[in-house]
C-alpha cells in the first residue's frame, strides 16, 4: 500500500478517518491556541510540551479553518494543505488519499535517463495548461518536467521563489485533485514530474511564524531575505522534511529541486532531509534529489543528492556565446574556454579556488560521474534576472547556439531546457509579482537598483525603463505563446538531438566516467568520455567565426554535427559541433 506523509506529519491538519482532523501547531511563543471553523466555532487546542498545541476535533473534507493567537489573531495554518482565498484567507483540510491514481505502478525513470524541462505553471496555463503540452514534450525526447515552485504565494502571479506557505497548492493554478491529475498524466506519458522547492526563506507578505513561533528562525544569522531559518531546531526540520514526503508520497512527484541551499547556513540538515527522505522511498520507486547550491559543495553529490544544476557550465557557455562579462559573468570572462573545458573534464570550474570577491568557492569534483551535473543554456534564473528578459535567441548567432545546443544535449551531463528554448523563442521571460502598497514600490525599485552596476542602466532614465515587476503587462508580456507550427522548425533540430541522445548514449551512461577535455584554438576544444560498453563519446566543438585545422574522427564514426554541411576531414568548421562514437581505446589517456 503507498505511503502517505499523514504516516510521518506532526504539523498541520490530518485527517485521523473520515470525520476526525488532528490539528497542530508548534507555537512555543503563544498562551493560547483555536481552531476557528468558518461555521464560527472556536475549538481549542491542548498545549503539550515544547510548544506544540494538539487536539481532535470533528472535521471533514473541505472544512475552512484558522488558527486563533491568544484569543485575537487568526492565521493560515502554516502547513495548510491549500489557501482557495490566497495566503491571506482560510486554510482547508484535505484529504491526501483522495485522489484515485489510475497510473499505480508507476515507478518513476533512471536518474541517467534525464531530459528536463523546466516549465512555470502559471505561465502555461495552470494545470489542465501543463496537461495540455504533455503529448508534444514526449515526442520531443523530454523525460522530465521540471515545475518552478508552486507553494501558496501572495496575490495572483509570481515566481513561485516568494512562497510563505510551503504545503498549499498555489490556489489559482488549479485544485490538489488538478495537480493530481496533472501528475498522474505525465506518468502516462513516461514523463518524471520534479518539482521546485524553496526551503531557505519564506516570501515577505502573509508568513507569520514569527508572531507565535519566533524560536523557528535565527536572530544571528542572515539571509537576503531576512532572519536566517533555524534548521538546529527539531520541530523546523520535520516541517520541511514533511514537506517534501507530502510532495512525494501524496502527489507522487518523482523528485526535488532544492533552491539555493548555500542559504541554508545549517552543515547537517541537507545530509538529514536526504537520508530521511530516501528511508521513506521503496527500493523499487525512483526519486530524485536535485540541488541549486553556489558553493559547488561535490561531497552532497557523492550519496546524499544525485545532482546539481551546473551554474559554472552555463555561465561559461553564456561569456562563450555573448561576451558579456557583468555581475557574475565576470567570474569567466578570463581563460572562458579552459573553464569551460574544465567543467566538462571534471563538473565544477569551482573546486576550491576563489571568485571575484576573493572568496573561496568549491570543492574537487573530478571523481563524480557527469550525471550528477544538470547542464543547461537557459534557465527562469539566467533569463529572468536580465533586466529585460532577452533569451539566447536575442543575444547570440543561431550558428552558435545552434553549437552549444548540440554539446548541450548530446554530452553525457544531464541536459535542462527552460520552456520555449525548443522553438527559440523570443518572447522575455520577465521578473513578475504581484505586491500592492510600499511593498509593491519596495519590490520595483529594488529590482532597479539591481541593475545600477551595469553600463546599459547606469542612469535612472535608464532604469526606469526596466519592466515594473507587479505590473499585469510584466506578467503578460512573459505568458507561454506555442505557435501552431511548433512541430516544424527548431523544435524539429531539439528532437533530432534527443532521439540520438536516446538512442546512442542513454543505455550507453551508467558508468560513465570523463576521460579529459582540453583547448585545441582560441573558440574550441575537444572533451571525451568512455561510455558504459567502453566506446569513447568525443565532442568537438568550435564556437569561433573561422575554421579550425584539426584532424576530425573518420566519417562513419560521426553521430551528429551541427553544420554537416561544411564538415571536411581537416578541420572543424566554424561555429560547430562535432559528436562522434569512437570504438574502445586500447589504451586509455590519463585521466585529467
Amino acid at each position: 500500500m503507498p505511503l502517505r506523509s499523514d504516516q510521518f506529519a506532526t504539523h498541520g491538519a490530518v485527517m485521523l478517518d473520515n470525520e476526525t482532523v488532528r490539528f497542530a501547531l508548534w507555537a512555543p511563543d503563544a498562551h493560547s491556541v483555536e481552531v476557528c471553523l468558518d461555521t464560527g466555532q472556536r475549538l481549542p487546542l491542548q498545549r503539550g510540551t515544547e510548544g506544540w498545541f494538539r487536539a481532535r476535533w470533528p472535521a471533514v473534507p473541505g472544512t475552512l479553518y484558522q488558527f486563533c493567537i491568544n484569543g485575537d489573531q487568526q492565521v493560515a495554518d502554516p502547513a495548510s494543505r491549500f489557501q482557495p482565498e490566497g495566503v491571506h484567507g482560510p486554510s482547508q483540510v484535505i484529504d491526501p488519499a483522495a485522489y484515485c491514481w489510475k497510473h499505480k505502478s508507476w515507478q518513476g525513470r533512471p536518474w541517467h535517463e534525464a531530459v528536463i524541462y523546466e516549465i512555470h505553471v502559471g505561465l502555461a496555463g495552470g494545470y489542465n495548461g501543463v496537461i495540455a503540452q504533455l503529448p508534444r514534450l514526449a515526442t520531443l525526447g523530454v523525460t522530465a518536467i521540471e515545475l518552478m515552485p508552486i507553494a501558496q504565494f501572495p496575490g495572483e502571479r509570481n515566481w513561485g521563489y516568494d512562497g510563505v506557505l510551503p504545503f498549499a497548492p498555489q490556489h489559482n493554478y488549479g485544485t490538489p485533485e488538478q495537480l493530481c491529475q496533472l501528475i498522474d498524466q505525465a506518468h502516462a506519458h513516461g514523463l518524471m514530474v520534479i518539482l521546485d522547492v524553496v526551503y531557505n526563506h519564506f516570501g515577505p507578505d502573509g508568513n507569520y511564524l514569527n508572531h507565535y513561533a519566533s524560536g523557528f528562525f535565527r536572530q544571528d544569522q542572515h539571509t537576503p531575505w531576512g532572519a536566517a531559518i533555524d534548521f538546529r531546531r527539531r520541530q523546523v526540520r520535520d516541517f520541511y522534511i514533511e514537506n517534501a514526503l507530502m510532495w512525494l508520497h501524496d502527489y507522487r512527484f518523482d523528485g526535488l529541486r532544492l533552491d539555493a541551499v548555500h542559504a541554508i547556513d545549517d552543515p547537517d540538515f541537507l545530509r538529514v532531509f536526504s537520508q530521511r527522505v530516501r528511508h521513506t522511498i521503496p527500493a523499487d520507486r525512483h526519486v530524485w534529489l536535485v540541488l541549486e547550491n553556489e558553493h559547488n559543495q561535490a561531497s552532497l553529490l557523492e550519496k546524499d543528492f544525485d545532482g546539481q544544476w551546473n551554474d559554472d557550465g552555463h555561465n561559461a557557455l553564456h561569456v562563450l556565446l555573448t561576451g558579456e562579462d557583468e555581475g557574475y559573468y565576470a567570474d569567466y570572462c578570463q581563460a572562458t574556454l579552459p573553464k569551460l573545458a574544465r567543467c566538462l573534464g571534471q563538473g565544477f570550474v569551482f573546486q576550491g579556488e576563489p571568485d571575484r570577491n576573493g572568496r573561496l568557492r568549491g570543492e574537487p569534483s573530478a571523481h563524480l560521474p557527469p550525471g550528477a551535473f544538470v547542464l543547461f543554456l537557459q534557465n527562469h534564473d539566467q533569463v529572468g534576472n536580465r533586466a529585460k528578459g532577452e533569451r539566447l535567441t536575442q543575444l547570440c548567432s543561431p550558428q552558435a547556439l545552434r553549437a552549444a545546443t548540440t554539446l548541450l544535449l548530446l554530452s553525457p551531463m544531464v541536459p535542462l531546457l527552460f520552456m520555449g528554448e525548443e522553438w527559440q523563442s523570443e518572447q522575455p521571460f520577465l521578473f513578475f509579482t504581484d505586491h500592492h502598497d510600499e511593498l509593491a514600490d519596495a519590490v520595483r525599485e529594488g529590482r532597479r537598483a539591481e541593475f545600477a552596476g551595469f553600463q546599459a542602466f547606469t542612469h535612472p532614465e535608464q532604469r526606469a525603463t526596466i519592466p515594473d515587476p507587479n505590473a499585469l503587462d510584466t506578467f503578460a508580456a512573459s505568458v507561454l505563446s506555442i505557435p501552431d507550427e511548433v512541430q516544424s522548425g527548431g523544435q524539429a533540430f531539439y528532437q533530432q538531438l534527443l532521439h540520438l541522445r536516446h538512442q546512442h548514449l542513454t543505455p550507453r551512461l551508467p558508468g560513465c566516467r570523463a576521460l579529459g577535455a582540453e583547448v585545441i584554438a582560441e573558440k574550441a576544444l575537444t572533451a571525451s568520455w568512455q561510455l558504459a560498453d567502453k566506446r569513447i563519446l568525443r565532442i568537438d566543438m568550435n564556437l569561433g567565426s573561422t575554421a579550425v585545422p584539426y584532424t576530425v574522427p573518420a566519417a562513419r564514426t560521426h553521430l551528429f554535427c551541427s553544420a554537416a554541411d561544411a564538415l571536411g576531414g581537416d578541420e572543424l568548421p566554424p561555429y560547430s559541433t562535432l559528436v562522434s562514437l569512437l570504438p574502445p581505446q586500447t589504451s586509455e589517456p590519463a585521466h585529467e
